[in-house]
Formats: C-alpha cells, structure tokens, sequence
C-alpha cells in the first residue's frame, strides 16, 4: 500500500472550522472551501507526531494542538466534526513509522500495541483503529470505519496510543476520509461499553467484567463490535501464543464465545525487518498468535444481538477463559479488549 501522504487542501468547509484543520507545526494553512457532496474530502488529525516514553515529562515531542499524555505514549487531538446530511463511507487512513536512532537501527525495534481511538467524558473509549506495531518497520492501514459516523459529529477527542518504552518511538499520520455514497449504511447509534487494556486473571477472579446499558425505544437492530487480542509479559505460552475463549453475556446469559487466532502471520514478514529468526527456522512474526499479527490492523468481530437487546436497560459482561495467572517471577496473560454497540432504526 502506499504511504499516507503529506496534508491536503480539504475540499469542502461542511465539516468543521478553520482551527481544526491545522497542526501548528506540521500543517499548511489552508482555506476552507464551499463543500460538493459528490466530492471525497479528508480531515488530517494527526501528523509526523511523536510517540515516546518519557517518564519526567510527556509533553517532550508536543506540537499543539497535538499534545502528550501517559509519560508520552498517547498523543491527543481535539476537533470539532459536523455529521454530512448524506449518505459516505468513512476510511481511516494510518501510518505508523518507527524513529531511526542510526543508519541501522531504529530506538523501538519490538512490536507493540496499539490503536487510535476516540474519548467522551463517562464513557469507555471507543477503537478507531486497533493494529500492532511491526518489529522496527512502517505499516500502513486503510480500515473502513463507516459503522463509526454518528460519532464523529461535534467536538471529538482522537487518541493515538501505541505501548512503548523507549524514546523517541514511533510517527504517527492518521486522517479520515469521507467518500460520498449513493446507499446509506451508517447505523444511527452508537454506544461504548468496555475500554480494558489488561484483562487479566487478576481482574476475572470475581467474574465477568459488566457495564450497563439503556438501549434507545426506537432501536430496532443491534449489532456488537468486539476487539480483542492475548498477549503476556514474558512472551511466551498463554496468552499471546495459546489462545482463550472469550466470552460475552447478556443479563446473565452467554450469547458467544470464540477463540481469537491468526494463523496468517508469515504474510508480515516483509514489514518486520528487526525480527529474529529462531532454531526451528522461523522469523518472530510467523508465529500464530491470540487474534493479532506483528505489522497488521485488528478487525472487530461482529455479533448480532438482535434477538437479545431489546429497548431499555441491560447487563453486558465479558470474561475470558483461563487467563494465565501471575507466576512467582510476576509474569502472566492479559487481554486487551474494547468493544461497542452499533444501532439502526427502521
């Protein structure tokens, strides 16, 4: 795939105000132009900004309004977004590139997690975008994210997170492209329900991890998107190669469960120029592994809860199998999960 490029003039001013549309040290001004709805247009939230680690002082690398948070590891964007009146598909564009410390070697040469997701007050962030670094090499994702519209409507804070430990780390370009299309298929709701970077055994040993939810009286279909992959501390065994079922209730009673796997792996070998290659003669990113490939995008699963959501308030858990428990050298399995509920009226 080609790079995401450079920032582009926008051709419509229908989505939001000068101010957004420009990073004080990246972006070139531009003027805001009278919006066709036959025309594609794309809004810049990131650019060439810094992920890092640096414990006494997040905002090292900041370029406002692109701001640090979490010792460096997440940068931050507010905009103001207005909902076009007619029908798009909406594309994330992201590109990932680690930092050069030398002419052969980059600061972070280990793959990580990662993703770009959106942030309200009182509710669990919502993914975007949920990818894994590759080892030491650029990735580039173009994910549709249509299902995703009713929320990039008034003022939105983006998220672009990616777990490092070094500084500097890593660039990151995301935008979003909004492509007019002659058929709806945008939901009319959408609601988070669970944020959780470390599903831990810890965490499960009282049972599953539960959220309430009040389901709209006009809602008539519901469909669950479900991001989740394993990993562990030590990098070895449960959970990041022996996957877990998880598993999803609702007030109570199971509606799914699955085992999260990739077995496609080699296909990112080209992308992981750091890895290494190990007696059995295979390179570190060929290994299959609990839902996630080093270099490549997570997909949601999606579960249609139709037949179990109706309209009014719910209990929706989450739990996971067997996560491996902490050991006496303090290593053990985690999970990270998000997901949300996607709505449609008749």
């Amino acid at each position: 795939m080609t790079p995401v490029q450079g920032p582009r003039v926008l051709p419509g001013g229908w989505l939001w105000c000068l101010a957004a549309l420009v990073v004080a040290s990246s972006f070139s001004q531009t003027t805001a132009r009278e919006y066709s709805p036959y025309e594609p247009t794309t809004v810049h939230v990131f650019y060439e900004n810094t992920i890092h680690f640096t414990p006494d002082d997040s905002s090292r690398y900041d370029t406002p309004p692109v701001v640090a948070q979490d010792k460096g590891r997440v940068i931050t964007r507010t905009i103001d977004l207005s909902s076009p009146a007619h029908p798009v598909r909406v594309i994330a564009h992201l590109a990932v590139r680690p930092i050069p410390k030398d002419e052969r070697n980059m600061h972070d040469r280990w793959d990580r997690a990662g993703n770009v997701r959106l942030s309200f007050p009182g509710s669990p962030d919502i993914e975007v975008v949920k990818f894994i670094t590759a080892y030491g090499g650029e990735t580039v994702h173009d994910v549709d994210v249509t299902h995703l519209l009713p929320l990039f409507d008034g003022t939105c804070t983006f998220k672009g997170f990616i777990d490092t430990w070094v500084t500097s780390a890593w660039k990151m370009d995301f935008s979003l492209e909004f492509r007019p299309v002659e058929n709806r298929e945008n939901p009319d709701w959408v609601e988070g329900l669970i944020s959780e970077e470390n599903m831990s055994e810890e965490k499960l040993r009282t049972g599953p991890l539960t959220i309430q939810v009040d389901v709209p009286s006009d809602i008539t279909r519901l469909v669950m998107n479900y991001l989740s992959t394993g990993h562990c501390t030590d990098g070895r065994g449960a959970d990041e190669f022996e996957s877990k079922h998880n598993v999803v209730t609702v007030d109570g009673e199971e509606v799914y469960r699955y085992k999260p796997w990739r077995d496609d792996c080699v296909r990112f070998r080209a992308v992981n120029p750091y890895c290494a290659r190990w007696a059995d003669g295979s390179w570190s990113p060929d290994y299959s592994r609990s839902g996630w490939c080093p270099g490549d995008a997570v997909a949601p699963i999606e579960i249609d809860l139709t037949g179990y959501l109706t309209p009014g308030r719910h209990v929706i858990g989450f739990y996971v199998e067997g996560v491996r428990p902490r050991d006496d050298d303090g290593h053990f399995g985690y999970w990270r999960v998000s997901s949300h509920l996607l709505g449609w009226r008749e």
